[in-house]
């Protein structure tokens, strides 16, 4: 069994293809879809019913919850606000309500899946270090838990210390715990503004990213003549 695994999509639909094909060429027999589907970009619609098509396990991100729901956008940063609310006219009523419905944390085999953190993950915690894992650690029941939030890769592992590892290819430890984020398809923040996602091969016991290229330029047209703020469509290429 080889898992694709991925997360923060963000209604970047040409991202999105580009990883399904290359997960189809590497063998992938199974997909796990780690949240926020939609925001920031200008396909939210056609990367939601992607991703129900494949009928993967999918945990709620925060511009899911936002997305699906009604409550007021005022405190938010102002640009992801005005992103957020195009994206709810968008999308029908039944497809809200679908990302209403999606679960928090997920047990999927083995592994848990959540989008953010295990200790608080209706708070949407960002886990950018080790002293962020251990808090999440505290709650990881399952040798490994995958999540996204960040649109960074990173690799904690715990046994009796936490230590951040390289995000490359893993062979995982049966003494070790890993708490793993596995970057973002739709809008990467790492410098890097290639696709990224992870594929857990499961006989193997190993991880390994994949960065891949994509028609980035279509992606910033969208944006640009959805008449969402330029800075969306510039920051794709930034990797920021």
């Amino acid at each position: 069994m080889r898992i694709a695994l991925f997360a923060d999509i963000h209604a970047n639909l040409e991202a999105l293809e580009t990883v399904l094909a290359d997960a189809k060429e590497q063998n992938c027999s199974d997909y796990v879809c780690l949240g926020d589907v939609v925001g920031y970009n200008a396909n939210p619609a056609e990367c939601l019913e992607k991703i129900r098509e494949i009928g993967c396990p999918v945990v709620k991100g925060n511009h899911d919850e936002d997305c699906g729901g009604n409550h007021s956008l005022e405190a938010m940063n102002p640009v992801a606000a005005e992103a957020l609310r195009w994206t709810r006219d968008q999308l029908t009523e039944e497809q809200r309500d679908w990302l209403r419905k999606l679960r928090m944390v997920r047990q999927v085999e083995d592994f848990t899946i959540v989008h953010s953190s295990l200790d608080q993950p209706q708070v949407w915690n960002y886990v950018t270090n080790k002293f962020d894992a251990m808090s999440s650690f505290s709650y990881q029941f399952t040798k490994i838990c995958f999540h996204g939030h960040t649109h960074v890769p990173r690799v904690f592992s715990k046994d009796d210390k936490v230590v951040e590892l390289p995000a490359e290819e893993i062979e995982f430890d049966e003494k070790l715990k890993y708490f793993i984020n596995v970057g973002s398809v739709g809008q990467p923040r790492n410098g890097d503004w290639r696709a990224c996602y992870a594929i857990y091969d499961v006989p193997a016991n190993t991880l390994t990213y994949r960065r891949l290229e994509y028609d980035i330029e279509t992606a910033q047209k969208k944006v640009r003549d959805a008449g969402l703020p330029e800075m969306l469509a510039t920051r794709l290429a930034e990797g920021r």
